[in-house]
């Protein structure tokens, strides 16, 4: 059948709201039980976003949740730095995993010989105001060594490194003093304890420190001594070696983060093999585990290189300093983290939770008979055990992203994976461009990523073109490129981001008139930014975003409490600036229409900046939206909200920019401030202050 004719933003798509929701599971954090069962966790929306612990069996078969149902009030979550990450720990025979509701640690059996996990009891105390992560079993102590954050004194929260008695629930205090912490690891023979620290202002991405200790039979830490990081450098990610060497990742001393490895003994730390990629991601959440060290002493690892798109999983000899590209079907990891199980005949099993543009994520698993024949497999050589989308969608609807370097200010240049539109069933008129939606990664210190995506596919489908920018500041481009956002937030990001829309306007390859924003958190002050400061986009979106830098700097958590300081200026010192870069001080500066979707529980980005915002321009009588979200924190995890912010954001460009989108038959409706609508069937005047559209068609 031939395509039919329909404007850009109208087309049907199978890529619905509901598909993403109910068929769409995060999937993350792998690892290997001892006994060879595999481990990961499942982010599941149709279950108010809880996180499950899901095992395979070592034998095969079929994946079953350890976690309780629903009704249990079990969330395998924590909320160290609000962001979470590294939620549970395997011991020999046992999993110890972080309950979002008490925040708790609990402690659930694992039989060794297979048969089903026992129930979860606490572990830790309920009135201990502490809350756990990144733990490592310490067996021969019978401790989980983790970070600890203590919420029971005044001011901000007290991190530590802790080790909780596995048969008490006692905390003790291994580590203090440093602002923060992560990454504790206990060497294979238990003599030796490695960490990662920080201070204000720095982010781990900034300057760190890798520090050792010794560790007493009886578990007391001595001579502690920092052995890597300081000034302008990142140092994370220690991982001991099976001969007792630390490896670690830093981006010294040229800006890359490369592994290093330092050797048993009083040994020199040295780089294993230097080159223009990142070996890390920027640790926003515990728990990353982008290599292995593997018993031979060759390493498994994930790195990006860019000047490609996507990761890539490779084997790296030390010894000769060589590296090995494995030939698989993935170009994203989750995470970045691998999990690795060898068994004593020398089997090696690998698993991530990996994908690609094209590929939904999964929980792969690769099992091979050695570690060369690792090095010589294939893509067909992977299973998927378990997909992040139950549907395959046809891939006639789905677009395959190209990336694409844009000139942008200073004479430099930034990055973007654009997206053209792509539907089997539809066509553009001739002549007709389609309509742009500008992506602005969170962070603002992340990255673009081309793994598959259906929240994409969902705009690309329906006739949208997507620039997903990598603009100044991003990770994956080097210590320079990151860096090009100190002082600078709000004017590098807003440049690039406009200099993306304009370059794919003067190519010729999007409407010009049709220039759409979008982005959650650091991305959502960017596209304020970008709306207040600039005349380039038509409409845009913000997602839990910042309105106010001087709200977000007074009033955030302990982990981003002076994030600003490095982005903008230390506060209040360099108050007039932050002012002069919120977008709600330059209201005066916004033309294009807004939506705002906001959680209520929102620690990071608190709720009232979207609400202050929102009120402000209804005031001025511009086109502007406000949906607020009752128990969501920092991101929309609850298959009804996503929706309604997906379907919702459509619904409101096709208000503002002139066209009709098919909405879902039980989409809620939006209320819409200061448009030119159809009421009742009757055409009206642009409507004054404090009018609103719903979706009946109805005006409020």
């Amino acid at each position: 059948m031939a395509p039919i004719e329909r404007q850009p933003g109208e087309w049907e798509s199978p890529i619905t709201s509901q598909l993403i929701t109910s068929a769409t599971k995060r999937l993350g954090a792998v690892s290997f039980a001892a006994n060879g069962d595999l481990l990961w966790l499942e982010g599941r929306p149709a279950e108010k976003g809880r996180q499950v612990l899901v095992r395979r069996p070592a034998s095969g078969g079929a994946a079953e949740d350890v976690t309780p149902p629903p009704a249990s009030g079990l969330n395998v979550r924590t909320r160290v730095q609000e962001y979470g990450g590294g939620e549970y720990a395997l011991g020999p025979d046992a999993v110890y995993f972080s309950n979002f509701a008490d925040q708790r640690l609990y402690v659930q059996q694992l039989p060794p010989a297979g048969g089903p996990p026992s129930e979860p009891r606490p572990l830790t105390t309920a009135d201990s105001k502490q809350r756990f992560a990144d733990g490592d079993v310490d067996a021969a102590r019978n401790r989980l060594v983790c970070v600890v954050e203590g919420h029971s004194g005044e001011g901000e929260a007290k991190t530590t490194v802790g080790a909780v008695d596995l048969g008490s629930g006692e905390v003790t205090t291994l580590v203090q003093g440093a602002d923060f912490y992560a990454c504790p690891r206990t060497s294979p023979d238990g003599t030796k304890l490695a960490w990662v620290s920080w201070q204000h202002p720095n982010m781990p991405w900034d300057d760190t420190e890798l520090w050792v200790a010794d560790v007493a039979p009886d578990g007391t830490l001595s001579g502690q001594r920092k052995v890597a990081g300081g000034k302008d450098e990142s140092v994370v990610l220690p991982q001991w070696g099976p001969d007792g060497s630390l490896f670690f990742v830093s981006d010294a001393p040229d800006g890359w983060w490369n592994l290093w490895v330092l050797p048993p003994g009083n040994g020199t730390a040295r780089r294993l093999l230097p080159m223009e990629a990142e070996l890390a991601a920027p640790m926003w959440v515990f728990g990353q585990k982008p290599y292995h060290v593997l018993r031979d002493g060759r390493i498994l690892a994930v790195f990006s290189d860019p000047k490609e798109a996507g990761s890539t999983l490779a084997l790296i000899d030390p010894a000769s300093g060589s590296m090995t590209r494995l030939d698989t079907p993935f170009t994203s990891y989750s995470g970045p983290t691998l999990a690795v199980h060898e068994s004593p005949e020398g089997g090696v099993r690998v698993s991530a939770a990996a994908g690609s543009a094209l590929q939904p994520a999964a929980i792969a698993l690769l099992e091979v008979a050695s570690v060369d024949a690792l090095a010589g497999s294939k893509p067909g050589d992977w299973q998927l055990v378990q997909l992040s989308a139950a549907t395959q969608v046809d891939s006639c609807y789905l677009s395959e992203p190209r990336a694409i370097e844009f000139p942008t200010e200073g004479g430099l240049t930034a990055y973007m994976n654009f997206y053209p539109p792509q539907n089997k069933d539809f066509v553009a008129p001739a002549g007709a461009l389609p309509p742009l939606l500008v992506k602005i990664h969170g962070g603002p210190t992340s990255q673009a990523s081309t793994a598959f995506s259906l929240g994409l596919q969902y705009w690309t489908s329906r006739g949208f073109a997507i620039a997903d920018v990598n603009y100044g500041g991003s990770t994956g481009y080097g210590r320079a490129f990151r860096k090009r956002l100190a002082g600078r937030w709000g004017i590098v990001d807003v440049d690039d981001c406009c200099n993306a829309a304009k370059h794919l306007a003067e190519s010729g390859l999007v409407d010009p008139q049709r220039l759409c924003i979008d982005g959650g958190s650091a991305g959502g002050y960017t596209t304020l930014a970008a709306l207040a400061f600039r005349d380039v986009f038509s409409a845009g979106a913000s997602h839990y975003g910042v309105a106010d830098l001087e709200l977000l700097a007074r009033d955030t958590h302990k982990f981003e409490s002076r994030y600003l300081d490095g982005l903008i200026g230390p506060y209040p010192e360099a108050k007039a600036t932050y002012q002069e870069r919120s977008p709600l001080h330059s209201l005066d500066g916004f033309k294009a229409p807004v939506a705002f979707f906001q959680g209520l529980e929102d620690e990071v980005v608190p709720p009232n900046q979207a609400q202050v915002m929102y009120d402000a321009l209804r005031e001025r009588g511009l086109t502007t939206a406000l949906v607020m979200f009752e128990g969501e924190q920092h991101g929309f995890r609850q298959a009804a909200n996503i929706r309604q912010a997906l379907d919702g954001e459509l619904y409101f460009y096709g208000k503002a920019l002139g066209f009709s989108p098919l909405m879902p038959p039980d989409f809620p409706g939006m209320d819409i401030a200061n448009i030119v609508c159809q009421a009742e069937g009757m055409p009206l005047p642009l409507l004054k202050s404090f009018a609103s559209y719903r979706g009946d068609g109805k005006v409020a």
